[in-house]
C-alpha cells in the first residue's frame, strides 16, 4: 500500500514537472541587445581568466599562456555570436517567443554550455597537445563554460524583469484611464437552479475555478459578495465573451480589468491586486499579449 501511494505521488510529481516544462517562456531574439551581452560577456570571461586564472599555469610560458586566455575568450565570444545571432537568424520560425517554454529554454542553455566547453577544449588541446589535458583540468574548462551560461540567465531574468516592471507601470495608467459608465446584465447558470445568479458586469470582480465549482466575487454597493456554483470556467468564459474587459488571465481565473488596483511586474509576468481581494491573481504567460491588449 505505500509502495503504490509512493508510486501514485511520484506520478503526480512527474506530471506537474512535465507541465512546468511545458509552460510559455519568452524567448530573447532581440539581436542587438544579444549582441551587446556577448560583447560585455566575453570580456568579463576574459577579465575572469586573467584575475583569478583558473587553469594551473605554473608550467605555462608567457606565450602560451597569452595563447590559451585569448583562445578560450574568443571561443566564448564566436561560440555566443552563433546561438545567440547567426542560429536565431537563420531559423526565426523556431526562436520565437510564441514556440518557446520553459523546457527548450532549460535545453537552450545545456547546449549553450556544451557548445562553449567543447570549443573551449578544442582550443586548449589544439594549444597543448591531447594527452596532457587531465580530468580536474577539463572539469574546470567545463566551469569556465558555465560562466556565460549563468550570465545570460541572470541577465534573461533581469531583461524580463525590467521589462515587465515598465510594461505594468504603462498598463497602471492605462488601467486608471479605462473606466466605463455602464455595464451589461451577466447570468451564470449552474447544474442547480438554485446557484444561478445574474449580475451587472461592472460590478463583477472576479471569477475563480475551484474543482467542479467556480466562486464569483463581485460587487453589491460597497460590500464584496462572493457566490458559488456549480459550473466550469470555461461556461462562465462563454458567458462573459462580449465583454471586452472581462477575461481569462489564467487557467484559474477570469477578472474585470476595472476592479485592478495595481499591476505589478516580475521576471515570470504580471501579479494582480483586485479591489477588496485579500490574495493575489497572477497573469500566466500565454495570456500576457491578451492582458495588454484588453488593457485600452
Amino acid at each position: 500500500m505505500a509502495k503504490a501511494f509512493f508510486l501514485f505521488k511520484l506520478n503526480i510529481l512527474i506530471v506537474k514537472f512535465l507541465n512546468f516544462l511545458k509552460k510559455p517562456y519568452p524567448f530573447n531574439d532581440d539581436l542587438k541587445h544579444n549582441a551587446k551581452i556577448i560583447f560585455f560577456i566575453s570580456i568579463g570571461v576574459l577579465a575572469f581568466l586573467i584575475v583569478f586564472q583558473p587553469i594551473e599555469i605554473k608550467s605555462f610560458t608567457k606565450k602560451e599562456l597569452f595563447y590559451l586566455i585569448s583562445a578560450l575568450a574568443a571561443s566564448t565570444f564566436l561560440v555566443l555570436t552563433l546561438n545567440l545571432i547567426i542560429l536565431p537568424s537563420l531559423f526565426p520560425k523556431i526562436f520565437t517567443s510564441n514556440k518557446w517554454d520553459i523546457k527548450k529554454e532549460v535545453l537552450w542553455n545545456i547546449w549553450i554550455l556544451l557548445t562553449i566547453s567543447s570549443c573551449n577544449l578544442l582550443f586548449y588541446t589544439r594549444i597543448f597537445g591531447l594527452m596532457d589535458v587531465r580530468f580536474h583540468e577539463i572539469l574546470k574548462i567545463l566551469l569556465i563554460g558555465f560562466l556565460p551560461v549563468v550570465a545570460l540567465i541572470t541577465i534573461n531574468q533581469d531583461r524580463l524583469l525590467r521589462s515587465h516592471l515598465k510594461s505594468a507601470q504603462e498598463l497602471n495608467l492605462r488601467l486608471i484611464s479605462s473606466r466605463e459608465k455602464k455595464g451589461i446584465l451577466l447570468h451564470f447558470g449552474s447544474e442547480y437552479k438554485n446557484d444561478e445568479i445574474t449580475i451587472n458586469s461592472l460590478s463583477l470582480i472576479l471569477i475563480k475555478s475551484a474543482d467542479n465549482y467556480i466562486e464569483l466575487f463581485y460587487k453589491r454597493g460597497n460590500e464584496l459578495k462572493k457566490h458559488i456554483i456549480r459550473s466550469t470556467l470555461r461556461k462562465a468564459e462563454e458567458t462573459v465573451s462580449q465583454i471586452d474587459y472581462v477575461f481569462r488571465c489564467h487557467r484559474s481565473y477570469l477578472i474585470n480589468i476595472k476592479h485592478t488596483k495595481e499591476i505589478q511586474g516580475n521576471s515570470q509576468g504580471y501579479k494582480l491586486f483586485m479591489e477588496g481581494l485579500d490574495f493575489p491573481v497572477y497573469v500566466s504567460q500565454r495570456y500576457i499579449p491578451e492582458f495588454q491588449k484588453r488593457i485600452v
